[in-house]
């Protein structure tokens, strides 16, 4: 095993505790319920998913780690600490990044302003190097770092948004969504790039997905939500297995 490749296994098994904590989270449209008491851990060096079918409330669960919207009831703790009140800045200089659903690029600004904009609560002295990283992982980034976000193909778009997520050097990446409207080679080169990630690096990621057959294939753990309550649990695998799981969310998703 390389000695980067080990870093990220050491990363995973040292972890005993949670790095993030969600706990009884209730969350509120006006007066509609969309999270009904969500319990969820992800440890420091894993992939967690979150499966489920559009409208299930698995986006509505990773803004309210972010901040918006708010918790009603319960607790989210980040190393420990309680985050569930803290402003959005202020959850994010804990080193929380956030690639949201969406992509939500600088359309405006061109590729090398968007990621100057994700290092802005990083160290400057890593800038080059982060940026040497980036196009490392994204190779397509270096062609069009000149190029305005809003010009770029989806799947350009999309890469942009994680790029500029890592950019902050994150303890915990939010990811929402990151295959949405993707061609399937588009939709393997980024979750590769994650895995690859996770395994050099130990980086800990929290994955919204609804391509569920990718998502539990490159997690460590998952749960599924339905109409904002989690009702399973289990690792990548034992989940792909479940019968369940496979007639609901699997038919025609092996692409």
């Amino acid at each position: 095993m390389s000695l980067t490749m080990e870093a990220g296994a050491q990363a995973r098994s040292a972890a005993t505790e949670a790095l993030l904590q969600v706990r009884g989270v209730k969350t509120y449209y006006g007066k509609i319920i969309a999270l009904k008491g969500v319990d969820l851990d992800v440890n420091r060096g894993e992939i967690v998913t979150l499966i489920g079918a559009n409208g299930a409330g698995k986006s509505t669960l990773m803004m309210t780690v972010f901040g918006s919207p708010r918790a009603r009831e319960g607790s989210i703790r980040f190393e420990g600490a309680e985050i569930t009140h803290l402003p959005m800045h202020e959850i994010a200089r804990l080193k929380i990044a956030q690639s949201p659903e969406g992509r939500r690029i600088f359309p405006r600004m061109t590729v090398f302003e968007n990621l100057q904009m994700g290092s802005v609560l990083g160290d400057p002295a890593h800038f080059d190097a982060d940026l040497e990283r980036m196009f490392t992982l994204f190779p397509r980034l270096k062609e069009r770092i000149h190029q305005r976000g809003g010009t770029l193909s989806g799947g350009e778009q999309q890469m942009l948004a994680i790029a500029r997520a890592l950019m902050s050097r994150p303890k915990l990446l939010l990811l929402d969504e990151p295959s949405l409207g993707l061609a399937p080679l588009i939709v393997k080169q980024i979750f590769d790039a994650i895995r690859m990630l996770n395994e050099t690096e130990g980086l800990t990621v929290f994955l919204v997905e609804q391509n569920a057959y990718h998502a539990l294939k490159l997690a460590h753990r998952g749960y599924v939500m339905v109409n904002g309550t989690i009702t399973m649990s289990g690792t990548g695998r034992e989940l792909l297995a479940r019968e369940e799981v496979r007639a609901a969310y699997l038919e025609g998703g092996r692409h």
